[in-house]
């Protein structure tokens, strides 16, 4: 069954096609001036946000005057929509599905998970149900379900600790541990009270923010989010950071973390690029993947109308700001951030009472949290590395089946999970985190680079044994014995 790449361009004078109004959609608009101005009413007439049952995205292009779902995981079969997509500048036709990209096959004697999910949300309705009407308990198994919430509860209050356990919480939670995480830091630094936020609307942001990752992705998933997000508590508890932040610096920072990675496909963007993706030509290769994320969040806050009781130029600051936060956790940026933190640590000209200085530190806040995996404890940090280079490596798998050039650490006939962690470790985190100990040298700090020497110590010690190496175990290198910061000056 043939499956459309490229979606259609559709004129913004003509009604938006059933097939459309029939998905989730967010409302995300161009780099043009009108991406946080109000679009003319009679462009946009046929297509409102609260019509939209979130599926998608629809981007707004002032330039060509064209609306175009951008959503690049919900493709239709070409016989169910009746159009022939425009192929102009895409790579040959790739029948490439990204809703099912990651999917493992289920076997046909198992319980899928989410029936099971299912089945526990159930007992929980039915648990809260009966305890409103007064009645009793008719089956033991909410004991259980009971339980599992009390454990939830009971990690929620070690959240700001570094050994917090992502994986554990996600599945006390019923899969929902990044509405759960994000719900209660809102409510832990009493920001609903602040900014006057509108429960409902806060719970169902946090749910559609949810749904929009995919969890069929090893790795961009909302698990991962919800670990950033946790990431983010930690550095927001900082010295430094606790008395210098505003309310709606911690506002937008976990805002920020929470939908940094909104709507991943699980492929990179020199995959999107190297196929003509529309998103590569929307955003003109220029992180593709950070402007739809950022997009997709302002979307969503205008759909679920979660900031609308505030001021226009407050709202519409708040947007740019969050945009910017997202676009800082561009990977091929690495080097001009890192260069630029360093710059401001060497002259000691950081200032937190500096609104733009105190943006900074969050940009920087956010790329760690985003990427320091390597720095928790080993049993996390491990499932971690396993997640993402399963996903890197069905990238290559995919890349090879339509014989394109595969990308870096993607083969993974030539590359292993200790080479690509051992890598990533030596040239990205170690420079990145060398320096945010400079910036603030807490005990978290330490503690960081301290896991972080060691994991690497530990997927060097796997290297012989994945590569069936015969050597003398005295003729390894001692990797503990490495001085973390000599990876700073390999940026």
């Amino acid at each position: 069954m043939e499956v459309c790449y490229q979606l259609p361009v559709l004129p913004l004078d003509r009604p938006v096609p059933k097939h459309v109004l029939s998905r989730r959609g967010a409302i995300s608009f161009s780099s043009s001036s009108s991406l946080f101005g109000a679009p003319d009413p009679r462009q946009l007439a046929q297509v409102k946000p609260s019509s939209l049952c979130r599926r998608g995205a629809i981007s707004y292009d002032s330039s060509d005057q064209t609306a175009l779902y951008i959503r690049m995981l919900d493709v239709r079969v070409r016989s169910q929509v009746g159009f022939q997509p425009d192929r102009r500048g895409s790579h040959p036709y790739l029948g490439i599905d990204f809703r099912t990209l990651h999917a493992h096959a289920e076997s046909t004697g198992s319980i899928p998970a989410r029936r099971i999910r299912r089945l526990f949300s159930f007992q929980r309705h039915l648990l809260s149900s009966r305890f409103l009407r007064g009645a009793p308990h008719l089956n033991p198994l909410h004991i259980l379900d009971e339980d599992y919430c009390g454990q939830a509860k009971c990690m929620l209050e070690k959240v700001g600790s570094w050994n917090f356990d992502i994986f554990l919480f996600d599945r006390l939670t019923n899969g929902n541990s990044l509405v759960t995480l994000t719900l209660y830091l809102l409510s832990h630094y009493g920001l609903i009270e602040l900014f006057q936020l509108d429960m409902v609307k806060v719970h169902r942001f946090l749910v559609l923010v949810q749904e929009d990752y995919h969890n069929h992705n090893p790795y961009h998933n909302a698990v991962h989010a919800a670990d950033v997000t946790q990431a983010m508590h930690c550095y927001l508890k900082e010295p430094k950071l606790a008395k210098s932040l505003t309310s709606c610096d911690i506002l937008l920072g976990l805002l920020a973390a929470a939908t940094h990675d909104l709507d991943h496909p699980g492929v990179n963007q020199p995959f999107l690029i190297k196929t003509n993706h529309y998103l590569a030509v929307l955003y003109r290769n220029t992180s593709v993947l950070e402007n739809h994320h950022w997009r997709s969040a302002v979307g969503l806050l205008r759909e679920t109308e979660l900031l609308s009781h505030l001021p226009a130029e407050d709202r519409l600051t708040m947007e740019r700001q969050l945009g910017s936060l997202i676009l800082a956790t561009d990977i091929s940026r690495q080097n001009e951030y890192l260069s630029k933190f360093r710059t401001h640590l060497d002259q000691e000209d950081l200032c937190l009472g500096n609104a733009s200085h105190r943006h900074f530190i969050l940009q920087m806040a956010l790329k760690c949290a985003d990427i320091c995996n390597p720095c928790r404890p080993w049993e996390l940090s491990k499932q971690w590395s396993e997640k993402v280079t399963e996903e890197f490596f069905h990238q290559g798998d995919i890349e090879k089946k339509h014989k394109l050039e595969v990308s870096p650490l993607c083969d993974s006939e030539n590359n292993s999970i200790a080479d690509v962690q051992i890598g990533f470790m030596t040239y990205v985190v170690e420079p990145l985190f060398a320096e945010w100990a400079r910036f603030s040298d807490t005990r978290l700090s330490q503690t960081m680079l301290g896991h972080l020497c060691l994991n690497k110590a530990s997927w060097n010690a796997m290297q012989p044994e994945a590569s069936g190496s015969s050597e003398e175990p005295e003729s390894e290198p001692e990797p503990s014995s490495r001085a973390l910061p000599q990876g700073s000056l390999q940026s």
